[in-house]
């Protein structure tokens, strides 16, 4: 019997163990939670637009920088938007033809809010504590 409890006892130390000893890229893996957020942006003229959108990584941030072919800031966004903003069933809502379109047909402004959104997707929003 007391071999029997010897052994149960390293099973489960060993899982507690284990458990706890998570790799450092396992680790980070885990901490990365790369689900999309809603998140809310206001146009000029007052509605609402919402959007989902996941954090950034490094592979997405190069990707975008080439499609760029560019140096400009604004390029870099607008293609993170294009790459980013999903609907809340995951579908692109733009896709790389629209480009221009979206520079000559929508205000710089509202543009520039929604690209700002992506590059920030990481923030937590802030809650206003008088809502």
């Amino acid at each position: 019997w007391g071999f029997f409890m010897l052994c149960i006892r390293i099973i489960v130390y060993y899982f507690i163990f284990m458990a706890t000893n998570l790799s450092a890229l396992d680790r980070l893996r885990k901490a990365a939670n790369l689900e999309p957020k809603k998140k809310e942006v206001t146009l000029s003229d007052g509605s609402i637009f919402e959007m989902y959108v996941s954090p950034l990584t490094m592979a997405e941030r190069e990707r975008a920088q080439r499609q760029a072919k560019s140096d400009d800031a604004n390029a870099f966004a607008l293609q993170l938007l294009i790459a980013k903003a999903q609907d809340e069933n995951g579908r692109k809502l733009f896709n790389a033809g629209e480009i221009d379109v979206l520079k000559n047909e929508v205000k710089d402004k509202d543009l520039q809010s929604l690209m700002f959104a992506v590059i920030n997707s990481d923030e937590e929003e802030i809650i206003d504590p008088k809502d």
